[in-house]
């Protein structure tokens, strides 16, 4: 499974399990208006380091939060490699 593929998966998974409703997960969908509050979010990073080995947040010092779905995406597929 690509990186991408592993972070949208676990985006739809906790928002299932929050019962929060989605969007369409485009790469400039802001995560403002994804409908995933802060409580998911932490969930989504915590799994993510689980399932890739990485956090973006805490191993790059100049890590800059994402804004949009794709930004995320991207930070993650940034750290993979």
């Amino acid at each position: 499974m690509t990186v991408r593929a592993t972070v949208e998966a676990t985006i739809v998974a906790v928002a299932g399990e929050h019962a929060k409703a989605l969007p369409p997960l485009t790469d400039d969908l802001p995560l403002l208006d994804s409908g995933l509050d802060s409580l998911c979010l932490a969930v989504i990073v915590a799994r993510l380091e689980d399932g890739l080995g990485v956090d973006p947040f805490s191993t790059s010092e100049e890590a800059v939060l994402p804004v949009t779905v794709g930004e995320f995406v991207k930070l993650y597929e940034d750290a993979a490699h």
